[in-house]
């Protein structure tokens, strides 16, 4: 619309007996048009390339800080399982052994020296039971076979024998499958990250998770009633960006926050 009038006021403008120079003028602004349409559609062209480009990058970056992430992610899942199998096969049996040869020697005591023995047997017991417990927690192959949440389960009623009050586990809704068992491995894994850095710095009495089962989602609660810390100034320990990495993994949303003498709460936000 604009161009047709442009050109009526300059055929108006000029003499009618200047006809070549009319044409001359209607072809160079037509080919002034043309130009910079051309130059208009190569920017946009260019543009494009640089953005796929600029994606291209982007992808095979995520892609190789993927294919690390879940490098290290196998290293140490197989380092857990070598060092489940050394705790079942050869602490648990030395542990077996030693039972066995406190309760020979018991037999062969008068009943006061017995008593004696009573506080030392049940020490060894209970080691050996803690032994066995954890081993199973550190092997995916037995974590899969007793299930996600009985894995939890265990996993709290062994730190409630350590130093807690209470370690209890809440499930909300209805239990769904994971798509891919990998998945409930590294979660597991998060969970055992957070209860590791709760007995090491938290000075925490107690212990909750909550699984919330919903259509699409998994939400996962953990909180401990510890000293805390501010979020803002603490140093990102490997803990933490253990917990990340392996949230990434999976593409879960993890969300921590804590502040000082008000404990630490972790929500894990996982998509079936």
């Amino acid at each position: 619309m604009f161009f047709n009038s442009f050109l009526m006021l300059l055929q108006n403008k000029l003499p009618k007996s200047s006809d070549a120079e009319r044409y001359l003028l209607i072809y160079m602004i037509a080919i002034l048009v043309l130009v910079s349409s051309l130059v208009i559609l190569f920017f946009i062209v260019f543009l494009k390339r640089k953005n796929k480009l600029l994606l291209d990058q982007i992808k095979q970056q995520q892609a190789f800080e993927a294919e690390i992430a879940n490098a290290q992610t196998e290293t140490q899942e197989q380092t857990l399982k070598n060092i489940g199998w050394e705790l079942h096969d050869n602490v648990g049996q030395l542990l077996s052994f030693a039972s066995m040869q406190l309760s020979i020697l018991k037999m062969q005591v008068s009943d006061d020296v017995k008593e004696k023995f009573k506080e030392t047997s049940e020490a060894l017991k209970e080691s050996l039971a803690e032994v066995r417990l954890l081993s199973k927690t550190l092997n995916n192959e037995v974590v899969l076979n007793i299930g996600f949440e009985k894995s939890i389960t265990n996993e709290l009623n062994r730190l409630k024998k350590m130093k807690f009050t209470s370690a209890e586990l809440r499930v909300i809704g209805e239990k769904q499958p994971f798509a891919d068992r990998k998945h409930e491995i590294i979660i597991f894994r998060i969970i055992q990250e957070f209860l590791s850095n709760s007995v090491k710095y938290s000075d925490a009495e107690n212990l909750s998770i909550i699984l919330n089962y919903q259509q699409n989602n998994l939400i996962i609660t953990m909180k401990d009633d510890g000293k805390g810390f501010n979020i803002d100034s603490v140093e990102k320990g490997s803990g933490l960006l253990n917990m990340k990495s392996r949230a990434t993994l999976i593409n879960a949303k993890l969300d921590l926050t804590s502040e000082p003498n008000e404990g630490v709460t972790l929500v894990l936000n996982y998509s079936f």
